[in-house]
Order: structure tokens, then sequence, then C-alpha cells
């Protein structure tokens, strides 16, 4: 990039209005009051972070786990807990080091150096010692250092970054312009207003710094924990108040404490949710999705609303020639061919460049003239509104082509209320017009109007359609002006009215409004703000550093594959293909990931249930704990390893967006689970009265029942419908059948427990199938009448 001269050249016209400049004594003093121009870096250090991630209740669970099993001498299964508390930490980390990375990204845009008067002299300076009321010289091919009012000169400036305007503005005296922009042409002189964080540069990077939610995973997890704490913790405070009154030997309450607290805790739920994220980020990036925050591909089930940016998401961001419309005299051509002489070359002014391309093999230029030598040509200049050029037209006499804005030709030449009203109508269309004017001399005419847009994506239509069947609504966020955006809308089949100009309120309902136009930065953050209150779970999809707060503050941030660094590293998943289809795909297999999360949760509800009512049940007819903390940890790592497995299961993903019901996954929970229950109390009423079990041996028939009974309602629970509804996958059966080999093996064989004959074990076995059958038949309607889906 282009750095001003160390004694840059002031434009022309400039010298008389250009403003006072500070002293270095002055400068110096307020750099110390206002600080420097930059960006404070306020990220916490690495320790503290990482602390952070093991105080919290999913750690804390993980944490206590470890402790009971250290001190059964359980080490290897404590040390697995551990490794899997340990990812779960390091996970969060990557997550929480994600916004740091946005505010790096952000901060690479900034200006380096600056161009500032001091004590009457041009001086080079790092844009970090810029204060307020420093004059700046703005040249091409440079980046504003701060916000800043131009007091003199002329610029274009691109600030499609910032602000999301499809197209660079023209720049002169009065105009506010913002750090981070870029000089695409022209020289001009400024007075800064803002630095530092009180840029608009600035408050965008506050606004990613605060952004935060939290992910709906995160809330499911935590009211998972919760239900499964208050039951179990109210079922084992009774147990040991009961074996308190039955006066139980405290060497057998501490066992059976230390067992029912095990049975409690659903130990592999965070890894099992971070496994089934992981799978589904990785089935994502074969179909062009990158996700970068594995919460992102739960969000994608649940999203109901996706904001999107317009330009260079629902657009192109490539201007072009739209509508040609000729006055009397010319043709289309003539008035494209006439704009291009009036264009610069070079392609650095995107309308001169749009207009160059659609003119690229020009015929005669109009009814005088045969030739289109240009002789002189005059950029444009933001104070007449308008570029010219001079061409020697047949017999070599000199004509002039002129292109601006339709009010500045409108004035050279006579008035036409047929020109007037055609300008007029493509405005309307919100099209950005231009007019052009040919003729010797002073004798101008009008020869027609070329009309510019930003074309909407070839897919961007059928993205909103098909959205719409998957039950997402489809809302505009952009900075363009509303009559854009509303054509913009219109052409892609979005629904809603335009959103009137004003702050957003703190809620606000999406069926409202369907095109949000004019809106800064934190506007579109608030906008994703309201729309949480409101109870949606928000996806954002943008392109640019001005959406990098809402891409951020969004569950589901989405950026495109053209999209800037900044607006990448504050996504959650970046779309690395040309189009949008990316999105439809993070929806499907979000959904797709929901459904086997939902149904480990379903699972572990279940099987924690069981267990602990089990316990109690046994205690209240024997006296006795049914099971050891050595069968209970053995029943974990078998039942984690089959429950983890889910992660792979064939599902179909919902044609609704989902959403987390714990209350009616808990209650469906505790019917199974007491069902459950019933089948291994009648198994061990077997065992007790028919074959005269002791205690010992009718220990390793709970184990047996309660690993052959999670069998069946994993595969009843798996599916909505009737449990042969569809085929698991091969690793959910390779891990069935790896559960129950070892249980039988350790259970036939007598290790770590009394042997039962093998016939017992089978029969245990082919009992729990058929329960399966018995217990899928009240599941369907159960789920049907609590609409787990």
């Amino acid at each position: 990039m282009k750095q001003p001269d160390a004694t840059p050249r002031a434009p022309e016209g400039a010298a008389a209005s250009e403003p006072g400049s500070l002293s270095r004594t002055e400068a110096r003093l307020r750099l110390a009051s206002t600080g420097p121009n930059r960006l404070p870096d306020n990220a916490p250090p690495p320790w503290r972070a990482a602390l952070g991630q093991l105080w919290a209740p999913v750690p804390w669970m993980l944490e206590g786990a470890i402790v009971l099993q250290v001190a059964l001498g359980q080490f290897p299964e404590a040390a697995l807990v551990a490794v899997l508390l340990v990812f779960n930490a390091a996970l969060g980390l990557f997550q929480q080091s994600r916004a740091h990375a946005t505010l790096v990204a952000l901060r690479s845009g900034l200006a380096l150096t600056a161009s500032v008067r001091r004590d009457g002299a041009w001086l080079k300076v790092p844009a970090v010692d810029v204060v307020p009321g420093d004059t700046v010289k703005l040249s091409l091919g440079a980046v504003v250092p701060a916000d800043a009012r131009l007091t003199a000169g002329g610029v274009l400036l691109d600030q499609s970054m910032l602000t999301g305007e499809s197209v660079p503005i023209e720049a002169g005296p009065g105009v506010q312009t913002y750090a981070g922009a870029l000089v695409r042409r022209g020289e001009a002189v400024a007075v800064v207003t803002s630095t530092g964080e009180r840029t608009r540069f600035g408050r965008s990077a506050a606004l990613i710094r605060d952004a935060h939610v939290v992910s709906s995973q995160q809330q499911a997890v935590l009211r998972v924990v919760s239900s499964l704490a208050l039951f179990n913790g109210t079922v084992i405070v009774g147990m040991v108040l009961y074996a308190w009154h039955v006066d139980m030997a405290w060497v057998a309450i501490v066992p059976l404490v230390l067992t029912a607290v095990l049975a409690s805790i659903p130990v592999a739920l965070p890894a099992t949710f971070t496994l089934a994220a992981a799978l589904g980020a990785r089935a994502l990036a074969r179909r062009g999705v990158l996700p970068t925050r594995l919460s992102a591909v739960d969000e994608a089930a649940s999203m109901d609303i996706l904001c999107v940016d317009k330009t260079g998401t629902l657009t192109l961001d490539a201007l072009s020639v739209s509508t040609v419309f000729a006055l009397p005299g010319f043709d289309e051509a003539q008035v494209l061919a006439l704009g291009a002489l009036a264009s610069a070359e070079g392609g650095l002014d995107l309308v001169d460049a749009a207009v160059c391309k659609a003119a690229a093999a020009p015929p005669p230029v109009g009814p005088q003239a045969s030739a289109t030598r240009r002789t002189t040509f005059t950029p444009f200049d933001p104070a007449t509104k308008m570029s010219q050029a001079t061409f020697e037209a047949t017999g070599g006499v000199p004509h002039r082509a002129i292109k601006g804005a339709p009010s500045t030709l409108f004035a050279l030449v006579a008035p036409s209320a047929g020109a007037s009203a055609a300008a007029a109508a493509l405005e309307g269309r919100g099209l950005r017009v231009l007019a052009v004017a040919s003729g010797a001399g002073h004798a101008l005419e009008l020869a027609g109007f070329i009309a510019l847009s930003d074309p909407p994506r070839p897919d961007a239509a059928d993205l909103v359609t098909q959205l719409r069947r998957l039950g997402v609504r489809t809302l505009m966020v952009t900075g363009d002006a509303p009559l854009t955006a509303a054509t913009v809308a219109r052409a892609v089949g979005l629904e809603g009215g335009l959103c009137p100009p004003g702050p957003i309120p703190a809620t606000l309902m999406p069926e409202s409004y369907g095109v949000f136009a004019g809106v800064l930065p934190e506007d579109k953050y608030r906008l994703v703000q309201a729309l949480q209150k409101s109870g949606h779970i928000v996806g954002m999809c943008g392109d640019g550093a001005n959406d990098a707060p809402a891409l951020r503050q969004a569950q589901i941030g989405i950026a495109v594959s053209t999209a800037t660094d900044v607006a990448k590293s504050a996504a959650g998943m970046v779309l690395t293909g040309p189009g949008l289809a990316g999105i439809l795909a993070a929806i499907q297999e979000g959904r797709i990931s929901f459904q086997r999360i939902q149904t480990y949760t379903l699972n572990s509800m279940t099987s924690k249930i069981l267990q602990v009512t089990l316990l109690t049940l046994c205690l209240l007819v024997t006296g006795e704990a049914i099971l050891t903390p050595l069968l209970m940890v053995i029943i974990m790592v078998t039942g984690d390893f089959l429950g983890m497995a889910l992660t792979t299961d064939n599902v179909e993903p919902t044609p609704t967006p989902n959403a987390w019901r714990i209350g009616r996954l808990a209650l469906a929970g505790v019917i199974i689970g007491l069902c459950s229950m019933a089948f291994c109390a009648v198994v061990l009423a077997f065992g007790s009265y028919r074959l005269g079990y002791d205690i010992d041996r009718l220990r390793t028939l709970a184990f047996v029942a309660i690993v052959f009974v999670k069998q069946a309602t994993t595969y009843t629970n798996r599916e909505r419908r009737s449990l042969w509804s569809s085929r698991p996958s091969r690793w959910l059966v390779a891990s069935s059948a790896a559960d129950i080999a070892i249980a039988s093996t350790l259970a036939f064989a007598g290790i770590a427990m009394p042997a039962l004959p093998i016939w017992l074990v089978a029969a245990t076995l082919c009992s729990a199938l058929g329960f399966a059958f018995v217990l899928d038949a009240v599941k369907v309607p159960l789920f049907r009448r609590l609409g787990i889906r």
C-alpha cells in the first residue's frame, strides 16, 4: 500500500483553507490525556483464563468424579475423567481466544503511519501518536488513521468494511470519515475528531470484546446437570437418612453413598456434546463450511432467525451496469461509449470500471462522430460531481463527453421533463444513476442514463426460499440506503417491510420487518441482541468488519468466503466455497448433531434415574446396597462407551428448528427410567425368590440387568418413531456388541464379581430384548404427547 511522503504536497486549492497545526508540545499533552490511537488489548492472562475454565458447574461435576474415584482407588478411571476435564477446558480456552483473535485482526486494518501537520510542517508519524485536533493528509492508497472531518480537497473513500456501503463515496470539505477507510482517489486535508477506542472502529472493537451469548448447548448441559442433581441429590439424602434410621453401620453407608453419587454423575456428558459437535464440524468441512467454534454446529440446529448483510453476502459486491436508458437521437451503445470516454481507466474507480466494462467494444459515439480518440480527460471532481473528456469527431471537430450526477448535468443542458422522469424512475428502483451528455463546446445534449447496481448472488433467492421451508426467517441488515436495500430484498424474495430509521428497540419481533437499512455496526449488534431477548436463536451472515460485532454476538455467526479476516475471526463458521449453499449445509448438519445429542441426553437421564431408583428400592427391600462402587464404575465405563457411540448414529434432520426442552426430556427420562428399574426389579426378584441367590450374586445379577436394559433403552430412545424405523450406525452396533461381550464375560467368568451361570446371563439378555419392544410401545405415544422429535 502506498504511504504518504514524509513531506507531502498540499492539494491544489487547499492552502488557503488549511487549519492551523498543533505544536509538538500540545500533541504530547493531548496524547497523554487521550491515550494512544490504538485499540486496547484487554485479554486476560493465560493462567487466569485457564483457571476460569475449571471453575464452573460442569467442571465441578468432573472434578467431583475424579475425587471420588481416587478415594475408591480407581486411579485409571480417575485419569480418564481428568483427560475429559482437560479436553473440555482446552476447548473452552480455544473458543475464548477467538474474540481476542478478532480484535487482533481488527487492529491489522488500521493505519501504521500518518501524515500530520505539526509546528507548521508536514511530518510522517506513527498512527498511534495521532491525537484529536491533528491536521492529517489523506492521499491515494492511504488508510485513514482516525475519525476525521475533511476541511479541504476531495477524495474517493472506500468505507465498505466499516459502514457496509457497497460503493465508495466522494468526500469533500465537511464530510466525516472514519479510521480504517481506504483512500482510492484524490487527496484531502482533514482534522482528527476521535482516536483509539472512541473512533467508530474502536466502538466496533469494544462491541466485539463485550459480545457474549450463552449457547443453547451450554444452557442445556447446565439444566441437565441441575435436573439430575436435584432429583438424585434428593434421593441420595433420603437413602442416607433411611440407612441411618435403620442403624446401618457407617462402614456400609459410605460405599452406598459413593455408589449413589457415581451413579448420578453423567461424567461423559460434556465430552459427548463436544464429540457430536466435532463430528458435525468434520461433516461440514467436507461440504465447504469451516466451523471455528464447535458450539456453532449445535446452534445451527436451533436457529430460527438469520440476519444477512446485503453487500457481498446477498449480492456479489461487484458494481455492474444494469440498465442503459437512451434519449431520442442516441441508442444504448452510444450512451455507454460516451460514458466510457468520460471514465478513468485502470479500474481504481469501481463506477468507472463498471462503465468501461459494459462498453468494452464501443460503436461510434454519436450522430456527430465516427471516431473515439480521446484527446483530454478530467477525472471525477467531488466539487462539480462530474468527469469529462474531449474527443475528435468526424472531420476533426472536438466534442465533449460528460458523465456525472443527473442534477449536475440537468443544469448544463436544455430542460426535459421526460429526462427528469426517466432518471427518477431509475433511482426509484434503488439504482445508482449517472447522466451522460455530449456536444461541441457548450452546446451539450443529454444522451441518456447509465444505471448501476450490485446484483444479487445467483443463489440468494433460492437460499431465502429454502430457509423459509426450513422454518428460518431471513432478515436483511445493511448499512446501504433504504431504497437500494428494498430493491435487493424484492429481488431475492425477502418478506416483511422496511424498518423505519431510528434506534433499534430493546425487544423486537422478527415478523415486524424484513429489511433494516442504513444501520451502523452497533445497530447490527443491538438488533441481534434484541432478537435474542425476544427468545430467538439468531444467526448472522456477513463479510465485513462492520459485521464483526454482530457476528460475535449471534449464536451462529457465518462469514462468506470473500469476507475480511476480521469477519472470519469473529464468526462461528466460515463458508470456504463460493455461494451460500453452505448455510443450508450448516442447518442440516446442525440438526443431525442436535438429534444425536438429544438422544444421548435422554439416555443419560434414563440411565441415572434407573440406577439411583434401583439402589433406593433394593436398600428398602434388602437393607443393603445392591451395587458396589467397583461395579458402578464398570457400569459407568461401559455405559459411557455405548452412549458416546450415539454421536455417530444415523438420524434424520427435522424439518423445523430444534429447541432444547429439558423439562420434557427429564419427564420422559423419569418414565423410561422407572420402567427400566421395574425390569431390573423383576430380574432381581427372580434371582432372589426363584434361585435363592445371596446378596453377592444378586449384585452380579443387578450389574448384568442394568447393562442389558441400557441396551434396550438406547435403541428405543434413538428413534422417535418405532425402534425398527431406521438402521443404527455401524459404530453403535459395534459398541453394543462390545458392551454386551464385556459384561457377559465378567459375569459368567466371575471377574471382579461372583460368577453367574451362562444360561442366566443369556436369559437376561433375551429378556432385555423382549423388554425393548414393550418399552417401545410406551415410548411412541409418550414422545408424541411430549412433543419430542
